[in-house]
């Protein structure tokens, strides 16, 4: 099977899943609901939750520039952010073909000669000093939200994330990516502040769908919903972060309509933010002619 045709598959599956899951959502949320809590949506608050949304996206630049610079890969930063876009471009837009980390490294392999392996590792260092936060943080507001109440036997596990996370990722690294080390600390408080920047994002868009109770019920499924949003299942996330606030909401007596709006809205954001890649203008043209 040649690889386009496992791309048109691949991307078949994500769009059979989206269906499935839309399927199940509106079968038990009355899409009336939804549209009068989009209907409704704030503005102000929109704006705000797509600023910092932006401003983390502005972060995980610098975090993976700070990787890339290890192996030489000397990119200003606002070279590494254009080139960030379009990669978010690729992911989001056509997510059947070359993925934006994948189109990523083939530029910056072309333009500074660089091997794939190095520059793949540079690349997952990224995500997991993205992901390690992010799970710390779910743990810690699981740990402090009322499902902590509810589900008492993932209460050690979430404290053992808590604690543990870190310590392994660093013995990961040193052992496994050891001429990274350098920028250990660094890149991780940047995972740290991109998440945070993430929190401000989701706190401002609940504001928006009038959710201003149980704020750290709703912070954890946000959290919980951006790990499983990991599951290569979907496109953007979506299906996957309306069905977590479908069944997570109604643990903490909200409405899941207003749960599945502020889904919804934040896959337009994170659509609104990525298609900035499509205008901008490739940042290592001038590289590759030379």
């Amino acid at each position: 099977m040649s690889p386009k045709s496992r791309n048109r598959i691949k991307t078949a599956v994500k769009l059979l899943f989206i269906v499935a899951a839309f399927t199940i959502i509106f079968r038990k949320v009355e899409l009336t609901e939804v549209r009068e809590t989009l209907s409704h949506t704030d503005p102000l608050w929109f704006m705000i939750a797509l600023l910092f949304f932006n401003l983390s996206k502005i972060l995980s630049s610098v975090r993976l520039n700070r990787y890339f610079s290890v192996l030489g890969v000397d990119l200003n930063e606002w070279t590494a952010l254009r080139l960030y876009y379009i990669g978010m471009f690729y992911n989001l837009f056509l997510p059947g073909g070359v993925g934006g980390d994948g189109y990523k490294i083939y530029l910056l392999k072309k333009a500074h000669g660089k091997g794939t392996l190095s520059l793949v590792s540079a690349t997952l260092l990224d995500r997991l000093s993205g992901l390690v936060p992010l799970l710390m943080l779910a743990a810690l507001f699981f740990r402090v939200s009322p499902f902590a109440e509810r589900f008492t036997w993932a209460g050690p596990l979430a404290l053992s994330v808590i604690l543990l996370s870190v310590p392994l990722f660093y013995l990961v690294q040193k052992r496994l990516f050891k001429r990274y080390m350098p920028v250990f600390r660094i890149t991780l408080l940047y995972g740290f502040g991109v998440q945070l920047l993430q929190l401000v994002s989701a706190w401002a868009l609940f504001r928006a769908v009038g959710l201003q109770t149980e704020t750290e019920a709703l912070l954890f499924l946000f959290l919980l919903s951006s790990v499983v949003s990991v599951l290569p299942v979907s496109i953007g996330g979506v299906g996957l972060r309306e069905l977590v606030f479908l069944y997570g909401m109604g643990w903490i007596a909200l409405p899941p309509s207003a749960g599945v709006s502020f889904a919804m809205l934040f896959f337009l954001i994170t659509a609104l933010s990525s298609l900035l890649g499509a205008f901008l203008p490739n940042p290592l043209n001038e590289t590759l002619q030379r």
